[in-house]
């Protein structure tokens, strides 16, 4: 935790920090990947009615049905409680159907339901899609040290590394603030004295 320095008046004053060019570009860098990703995440919930995380998980499931929510969680690069969220809510649309196993009935498969076949043909690519094949297009050596240094800054920045990694965005309030009903022109607004 930061401690504020000792100020002799009421306002906090902080020292300049700083900032080498490459750590600033970097930061550009990471502020136009996760601006691209919370706008196609925007997009996809204005256009599709799904986030972007659940445009993900059909995607996946559109590579054939699975057998356990574990086996989705590995094709989502996620862990099994984040992807059951959002199934269960791509489910309660009517978008993937939960079916008894054909060759044993106490287990069950996910698939895509024709619904949600159909709206994944009209769907652009998910962004999650788009940042793995630009990070497959790194080479081996390249995506590794990526990970490692992304994991101290992880570090570094004082993140509980054991937690969950839950989907882009998923759960997360609308950040679209609510718009309150334009009266029209030439009214006023009552007063509730």
């Amino acid at each position: 935790m930061r401690e504020l320095p000792e100020t002799s008046g009421s306002a906090i004053s902080w020292e300049p920090m700083e900032v080498s060019t490459t750590s600033a570009g970097t930061l550009r860098a990471l502020r136009r990947l996760v601006r691209a990703l919370r706008l196609a995440d925007r997009a996809a919930e204005t256009r599709l009615g799904l986030s972007a995380a659940q445009l993900f998980v059909l995607e996946r499931l559109s590579e054939g049905p699975v057998g356990s929510m574990a086996e989705l969680a590995g094709r989502t690069l996620t862990d099994a409680s984040s992807v059951s969220v959002v199934v269960h809510r791509l489910a309660q649309r009517g978008l993937v159907v939960r079916a008894v196993a054909s060759d044993d009935a106490r287990r069950t498969t996910l698939r895509l339901s024709a619904s949600g076949k159909r709206l994944l043909a009209t769907a652009p690519r998910s962004p999650q899609a788009d940042l793995l094949v630009a990070l497959e297009q790194l080479n081996g050596t390249e995506r590794k040290e990526l990970e490692q240094l992304l994991e101290r800054v992880v570090r570094g920045m004082g993140i509980d590394e054991t937690a969950p990694t839950p989907m882009f965005f998923e759960g997360e309030p609308s950040a679209t603030p609510s718009r309150r009903r334009a009266r029209p022109t030439g009214t006023r607004a009552r007063s509730r004295g």
